[in-house]
C-alpha cells in the first residue's frame, strides 16, 4: 500500500493549534450578527419575573401572583396518588396528544351539557399546557400580519405580547368606572364598556377580539347585556372570539356566567378556553383545554402538534376523575364547583372589610380571585416622582413588598404602554389564601394604619 506524500492531517492540525493565531483566533470568536428574531421586539419584559423575584425576596406575604396557597380537594389527591400507584403503567406515557381520551370524552359531555350542544370530544375539545398555552395556539392560529385583535383593557398581561408575537395589532378598549351613589363601594360592574367607543374599535382589519370573563384583574362578570352587544358586533363584522373563562365557575353573590358560545350566531366563531388549576385549585399541574367547532379547532390543532404537542398524562387523568365527579354532582351541595366560590367569597369579604378599614377602597369583584384597591389615601407614604416614566402604582408596590413585607401587583400592568398612566392609583390583592395568609395580611395593614395616625 502506497502512501501520499506530505504532511499527515494530525500533523496539519497540530501545528496549527500550536500557533498563536489560532490560539488567539478560537478564544477570542464572537457572533456578532443580530440573533432576536423581530417578533420578539418590545415584548421582553415581563411583569410576573420582576415581582415574583421581589416576593421573594422581600414578602411576608404574598397576596400578588394568582394561586391558592390552600391544597386541591382531598378526592382530586386521592385520585393522583391512585393514578400514580396503580399498574397501568401507561399513564406514565404519551397519550393522545390533543388529549388524553378520558379527559377530551367527559369534558364534551359536561360543556355539552352547559352549551346545551352535541360535542364530539375528538373535534370539539383540545386539552393544552394550562389555559396559557391554549391563548397561544389561537393567537398563532388566527392572526396574521396586519390583523387587528381587539382586547378590552384592563386585561391578563399575555393577550398583548401574543397577539404582536403572532404578527398582529393590539387595538384597545377600555372598560370606563362609573362611581356608585350614596358613598357604597365601588364593585367591578360599575367598570363598564362604552357601546359606540367599542363599536369605534371594529375595522376590515379587525379578526378578533379577546373577551375575559370573569376579568382578571378586576373580577368583572359580563352581564348578558354586554355579552350581547360584543356577540352582536362579532356578527355584524365576522370576526372571531376568543373567550377566556378561566374563573367560570369563581362568581359571587349569585352572579351568573354566561358563556358567549352559547348566544345566537356565537358558537361558529367562538374559541372556548378553560383551566383545570383555577377549577380545581391545581395551578402546578398545567392542564387546560379549548373548547369549539372544528372548524376552529383544526388549526389549533395544526399549532399544537408543532409546539407542545402533548400534556401530561397523569394529570389529564386524574382531571377526568375530577370532571366526572362534578358532573354527576352537577349543581348539588357537594359538588366543588358549588363549594368553592362558597369559600372564597367568604374570604373575598374578608380581605375587602380589612382593606377598607384601612383607608385602601377596594372594588368588590363579582368573581376570580382578585380584588382590585384604590391606593390614592397612601400616597402621602409613597410621594410621586414628577416626569417619571415608571407608573405610580409600580412604584408604590415595589416599595410596599421593599417596607412593609407584603405583596401585590400594579394595575398598570394590565393595561397597554400608552394607557399605563390613566388608572395608575389602583393595586391587585389575590385572596384566594388560607385564613392565616389574609390575617397576616391584616396584621400588616393594621400596624401600617397605626403608624400612619400616630403622632
Amino acid at each position: 500500500m502506497l502512501r501520499r506524500a506530505g504532511p499527515s492531517l494530525r500533523h496539519f492540525l497540530l501545528e496549527k493549534k500550536s500557533s498563536a493565531g489560532y490560539s488567539s483566533y478560537s478564544s477570542e470568536a464572537k457572533m456578532s450578527r443580530p440573533v432576536q428574531a423581530r417578533r420578539l421586539e418590545g415584548i421582553d419584559k415581563n411583569i410576573w419575573v420582576e415581582f415574583v423575584k421581589l416576593a421573594a425576596t422581600y414578602s411576608t406575604v404574598n397576596l400578588g401572583q394568582g394561586f391558592p396557597d390552600f391544597p386541591p380537594p382531598d378526592f382530586l389527591k386521592e385520585a393522583f396518588v391512585r393514578a400514580l400507584s396503580e399498574e397501568n403503567h401507561m399513564l406514565h406515557q404519551y397519550t393522545r396528544g390533543f388529549g388524553h381520551p378520558p379527559l377530551v370524552k367527559i369534558l364534551a359531555q359536561f360543556f355539552g351539557k352547559l352549551l346545551g350542544r352535541d360535542l364530539d370530544p375528538m373535534t370539539n375539545v383540545m386539552v393544552t399546557v394550562g389555559a396559557y398555552q391554549a391563548l397561544f395556539c389561537c393567537f398563532q392560529a388566527f392572526v396574521d400580519e396586519g390583523d387587528e385583535v381587539i382586547i378590552i383593557e384592563p386585561f391578563f398581561d399575555c393577550y398583548e405580547p401574543m397577539v404582536k408575537m403572532a404578527g398582529g395589532t393590539p387595538v384597545f378598549v377600555p372598560l370606563r368606572p362609573k362611581a356608585p351613589k350614596d358613598g357604597k363601594l365601588m364593585s367591578s360592574a360599575d367598570w363598564q364598556l362604552d357601546p359606540a367607543e367599542l363599536a369605534s374599535k371594529f375595522s376590515e382589519q379587525t379578526k378578533a377580539i379577546v373577551l375575559n370573563s370573569p376579568n382578571n384583574p378586576l373580577g368583572k362578570v359580563f352581564s348578558r347585556g354586554e355579552l350581547e352587544l360584543i356577540a352582536d358586533l362579532c356578527v355584524k363584522h365576522d370576526i372571531l372570539c376568543i373567550s377566556d373563562e378561566v374563573y367560570e365557575w369563581l362568581v359571587y353573590d349569585g352572579k351568573e356566567h354566561i358563556r358567549i358560545a352559547s348566544l345566537r350566531g356565537m358558537w361558529d366563531r367562538t374559541v372556548m378556553i378553560g383551566s383545570a388549576g383555577k377549577s380545581f385549585s391545581a395551578t402546578g399541574w398545567k392542564v387546560g383545554w379549548t373548547v369549539g367547532p372544528n372548524r376552529l379547532l383544526q388549526h389549533l390543532r395544526t399549532v399544537h402538534q408543532n409546539s407542545a404537542y402533548h400534556c401530561a398524562t397523569v394529570a389529564q387523568e386524574v382531571v377526568a376523575q375530577g370532571f366526572q365527579r362534578e358532573l354527576e354532582l352537577y349543581g348539588k351541595p357537594d359538588s366543588y364547583f358549588v363549594q368553592l366560590p362558597k369559600e372564597l367569597q367568604q374570604k373575598r369579604d374578608w380581605l375587602v372589610q380589612s382593606l377598607d378599614a384601612v383607608g385602601m377602597k377596594p372594588i368588590i369583584p363579582e368573581g376570580t380571585y382578585f380584588l382590585v384597591a384604590d391606593i390614592s389615601e397612601f400616597k402621602s407614604d409613597v410621594p410621586d416622582v414628577p416626569d417619571c416614566d415608571e407608573p405610580y402604582d409600580s412604584k408604590f408596590a415595589k416599595w410596599m413588598v421593599r417596607n412593609k413585607g407584603l405583596a401585590a401587583i400594579p394595575l398598570s400592568a394590565f393595561y397597554c404602554g400608552a394607557h399605563k398612566n390613566n388608572y395608575n392609583h389602583f393595586i391587585r390583592f389575590c385572596f384566594a389564601k388560607e385564613e392565616a395568609t389574609l390575617k397576616a395580611a391584616n396584621d400588616i395593614l393594621q400596624k401600617w394604619k397605626r403608624e400612619k395616625t400616630s403622632p
